[in-house]
């Protein structure tokens, strides 16, 4: 099983969900680390090569942008409440430098 990492505030912002989003959140993680997708979700490639985003519907709506592709980890990128039909461009824009500055950490 893959560890689980978390970029920037990612694991804060996951904490803020209700309780039982985040247990859906945690549970589809889970999934990731098996190596086994999760039960919703789709591919968001304009952030980075091999960025995922699940999608929860409880409580409201939810997304957690994250990376399974590389060998050390799943990292989660972003957490964040889903209040339209469009992904903000500021959660879109925070996740993509979350991303490039991750690879560039591990190129080093």
């Amino acid at each position: 099983m893959k560890k689980l990492e978390f970029e920037g505030t990612s694991l804060g912002d996951l904490k803020t969900f209700p309780p039982e989003a985040r247990r859906e959140a945690g549970h589809q993680l889970y999934l990731v680390q098996i190596g086994e997708n999760p039960t919703d979700w789709k591919p968001m490639e304009t952030i980075g090569a091999g960025v995922k985003e699940i999608r929860v519907h409880i409580a409201g709506q939810w997304r957690i942008l994250y990376v399974a592709k590389l060998p050390q980890a799943v990292y989660v990128l972003h957490a964040f409440p889903k209040k339209s039909k469009v992904t903000r461009t500021i959660d879109k824009d925070l996740a993509k430098r979350r991303y490039q500055d991750l690879i560039n950490r591990l190129r080093k």
